[in-house]
């Protein structure tokens, strides 16, 4: 570690007084005859240091619907507990440790520790638990070792996945240009989602999910005065403990995620230049899967030598030319190359191309992309600043509806500062994307309309424009504002999307109205307007009409029995739709089953301080849900498709905690 100057050095400054055309360099100060014992610092020893809190928590938890749970962290319909912390401790010999906890012992926490010695060492290990629940189903189809047996039983099934996530790392610096790193995490997914297969009619299935992976990452950094360096390897091992489903009457109908492997070896670098700055990186990977394949009639193969390597490189730069204008730019190369084997299959009625009286083979697909960014940045006056630049992005793809794309953005910035209440930041950008010639693929070309386009591959038209703001009448008051506005052309689209219009507003408000009263509050929405074209049969029309919003608002007041206690409140409101009106051949029109959900979410509690190092908290949470999709089919609903039923939720709930902290 080093420092520009010691103990002793300042002390002898401190004792010189006003000097005058004197060398101050610490090589120049003489100490042959300064008792150094004398000017020891008394007061550096700085003792070891314990901060922080520990929280236990027990609550009870009242709900009808396992989708609570997101909201709650557990969607056990009873008692709950679980153990916070956030921790700290340092000394005057450099260690330093921490440890942060959240939920702990719910289906939903964390915790994570550090601990090592400033300019040496840190060890970390973390270690989460995330469950996601979606909503029960209803199956008659029973899985037991890769087997789905049908049964009269009805059977209900919570859909939700539980993420167990552990890490372990480990750093140490060699000295002060040299440091290095290691990492190792792995992660256990279990649970259950829905799936579908064909036998011979559309079947959904809850489908079981236990799978792993594993990741390493190592690297060492290499740093001079104007320079940094990070070379670094990165892997990783997915496993799937499943392995292909079948039925009774019909073997391996369901073919399991092949397990894969992934490996990466980075360099990224830094270098400074006076008022130029450098910065790159290069990194090299490859992915492969070579799982067992499901054996059908024509194909001799037992696994698939699945391999595809990937490059990306990106060269940046930024310079001070003058103390009023930088400029800057970017570009950027990735290339996914699929460097799988290919196969003839010698089964004429999936393989044969009687046109060229050949067997055909797999296709592999590669794709490369070049990214060249320009940007500038110009001061006009003292508090007035404006950007602007040029985005390139060229993609090729191999056997796609179009094999080259290419968007040309040009967009410029106002910002605006010269206000002491308030500032804005002014924003425009217009892009087009063009390309090669739009034809079929040979891939899809029997199964596509030939005036059918893409909306990832199509002609398009992209302006934008956004507003940001903030405004500060007072110290106890800020109101932040940004409102957006896109609209997107698909000038050469007949049969597709052809317009999409993105705009909205969000509005954030803080109130510190005084020493014990805060307040917030925060408003936001955003609409989705499309329009599309189809062809079966007649030509129809459809509008998609989405919308979202979010209202939220909160107050706290730390103002009762003696300071003692504090009381707060939060609300949140959310609310989405979805509606899409068809009209078919302008005869009429015809609406299809809209999508809707809100929900209401109040907190309120009240935290009372026992003494300066032990404090209770009451939190009481409540959440209503409501959502309805009119994709979802019940059960007996069509004759001949098996479903999971109804996963619509309507539901209440209620959590109550108590929670004891200890202050250190």
């Amino acid at each position: 570690m080093r420092f520009s100057l010691n103990l002793l050095t300042l002390a002898l400054l401190s004792a010189t007084g006003v000097v005058s055309a004197a060398d101050f360099g610490v090589q120049h100060a003489s100490t042959a005859k300064v008792k150094q014992a004398a000017y020891q610092c008394k007061q550096c020893n700085i003792p070891a240091v314990h901060r922080g809190s520990v929280t236990a928590s027990l609550g009870y938890v009242d709900s009808s619907d396992s989708h609570a749970g997101n909201a709650f962290g557990t969607n056990d319909d009873g008692m709950a507990a679980g153990v916070s912390a956030n921790v700290s401790y340092r000394n005057a010999e450099g260690y330093r440790s921490a440890v942060q906890a959240h939920q702990l012992g719910m289906e939903n926490g964390f915790v994570s520790a550090r601990s090592g010695k400033l300019g040496e060492y840190q060890v970390a290990v973390d270690y989460r638990n995330i469950t996601t629940w979606q909503d029960e189903a209803q199956t008659q189809l029973w899985h037991n070792d890769g087997m789905l047996t049908p049964s009269e039983t009805v059977r209900f099934v919570d859909l939700k996945l539980e993420r167990q996530q552990a890490g372990l790392g480990f750093e140490y610096q060699i000295n002060d240009d040299l440091n290095t790193y290691v990492r190792y995490d792995r992660e256990d997914k279990t649970g259950s989602k829905s799936a579908s297969l064909m036998s011979p009619r559309p079947t959904n299935f809850v489908q079981p999910v236990d799978e792993s992976t594993d990741k390493f990452s190592a690297g060492v950094v290499l740093s001079g005065a104007n320079w940094l360096t990070d070379i670094s390897y990165h892997g990783s091992q997915y496993q799937n403990n499943i392995n292909h489903i079948s039925l009774p009457y019909a073997y391996d109908v369901y073919a399991a995620t092949p397990d894969n492997q992934a490996h990466q070896l980075a360099v990224a670098g830094q270098y400074r230049l006076d008022a130029t700055v450098l910065n790159g990186r290069v990194v090299a990977g490859r992915m492969i899967q070579d799982d067992n394949l499901i054996q059908v009639a024509g194909n001799p193969l037992q696994n698939w030598d699945g391999q595809v390597d990937t490059l990306d490189a990106k060269l940046a730069a930024t310079s001070m030319l003058t103390p009023r204008l930088r400029v800057g730019g970017s570009v950027d190369y990735a290339k996914r190359d699929n460097d799988s084997s290919v196969y003839e299959f010698m089964q004429p009625r999936l393989s044969y191309d009687a046109l060229s009286n050949s067997f055909k083979q797999n296709t592999v697909l590669d794709i490369e992309r070049q990214t060249v960014k320009l940007n500038t940045a110009y001061r006009l006056a003292q508090g007035y600043r404006l950007q602007a630049g040029y985005d390139f992005k060229q993609v090729e793809r191999s056997y796609g509806e179009r094999e080259q794309t290419r968007d040309n953005t040009l967009w410029a910035e106002l910002d605006i500062r010269k206000f002491d209440t308030v500032s804005f930041d002014i924003k425009a950008s217009h892009g087009i994307r063009g390309g090669s010639s739009y034809e079929a693929s040979e891939l899809t070309s029997s199964e596509e309309h030939n005036l059918l386009r893409k909306f990832n591959l199509a002609d398009r038209n992209r302006t934008e424009l956004a507003l940001v703001t903030q405004y500060t009448p007072a110290q106890w008051m800020s109101l932040d504002m940004t409102v957006h506005y896109a609209i997107d052309d698909y000038t050469d689209t007949l049969i597709g999307l052809t317009e999409s219009r993105d705009y909205g507003y969000d509005l954030n408000l803080s109130l510190l109205m005084s020493d014990k009263l805060t307040a917030y509050g925060f408003a936001g929405q955003q609409w989705i307007d499309s329009k599309q074209a189809g062809d079966q049969a007649n030509i129809w029309y459809a509008d998609i009409n989405d919308s979202f919003i979010n209202l939220g608002a909160g107050v706290t007041y730390s103002g009762l029995l003696d300071d003692r206690l504090t009381l707060g409140a939060d609300y949140l409101f959310a609310n989405s739709n979805g509606e899409t009106l068809i009209d078919a051949n302008l005869s009429g029109n015809t609406a299809y089953g809209d999508y809707f959900s809100f929900n209401h979410s109040v907190e309120l509690y009240g935290e009372y301080a026992l003494s300066a190092s032990m404090q209770l908290k009451l939190a009481y949470q409540y959440e209503r849900f409501y959502d309805t999709d009119a994709s979802e089919v019940g059960v007996d609903a069509i004759t001949g498709l098996t479903t999971l039923g109804l996963g619509n939720h309507n539901y209440n709930a209620h959590q109550l905690m108590l929670s004891f902290s200890y202050i250190l």
